[in-house]
């Protein structure tokens, strides 16, 4: 206990810049992965082929070098922002190609007559996405998307190595002051668990509230 007695407050830093990284880069996430969901069953070609790269590039490319790439390549185009922005764009990219999969599984799931229904009486693409596609998609995608901002929250740490405040990067601080390294990591690991943890009681509550009755 010693280790979190002495330190309280550096740890209640991380923890807080882990919390924001999380919901900052969650919202990106959740906005540009309906976006490219919408792309990706667009009756525009153009647009499924701009969600398609997205997704593809996304998906495939370690997030370890999308740090690298956004962190130190938008700056030398002149993009200078604080690094904890740089953070949250690298974030949020990475998991709305995994939001969009997400969404679109959903979608799939929608019967297409449905649709077909909806455009009959008038409604346009747009119209028949957000009032009677999506709201059914979102009740059988609960689940995943939970996991995956889950898996956002852990993927922050990575942030740390690039000089963004966040929790695991505490332990840097309390090695150079002699800590043990055990019981420093364990009080980390605490903080990611009240993390992960708050994550899924929320999309438990969403599930019970709005998921498909199995």
């Amino acid at each position: 206990m010693k280790v979190l007695t002495d330190n309280f407050d550096i740890y209640v830093k991380g923890f807080l810049g882990t919390v924001q990284l999380t919901v900052y880069a969650s919202l990106l996430a959740l906005v540009l992965g309906f976006l490219m969901a919408s792309f990706r069953v667009a009756p525009v070609g153009s647009f499924r082929v701009f969600g398609t790269v997205w997704v593809t590039v996304l998906r495939n490319t370690p997030l370890t070098l999308l740090f690298f790439a956004v962190l130190l390549g938008l700056p030398r185009f002149g993009v200078v922002l604080p690094f904890q922005v740089f953070a949250v764009l690298a974030l949020g990219c990475y998991t709305s190609a995994f939001i969009c999969e997400a969404l679109r599984s959903g979608i799939n799931t929608v019967p297409k007559g449905q649709g077909e229904a909806a455009r009959s009486l008038g409604m346009s693409f747009a119209q028949t996405l957000g009032t009677v596609v999506l709201p059914q998609a979102f009740r059988s995608v609960i689940p995943p998307i939970g996991s995956t901002l889950i898996a956002l929250a852990k993927n922050s740490a990575i942030a740390g190595a690039f000089s963004v405040n966040e929790l695991l990067g505490t332990y840097k601080t309390l090695s150079e002051l002699g800590y043990n390294i055990i019981w420093t990591f364990v009080w980390i690991a605490v903080g990611y668990l009240i993390i992960t943890l708050s994550i899924s009681a929320l999309f438990n509550v969403l599930e019970k509230r709005y998921g498909v009755a199995r």
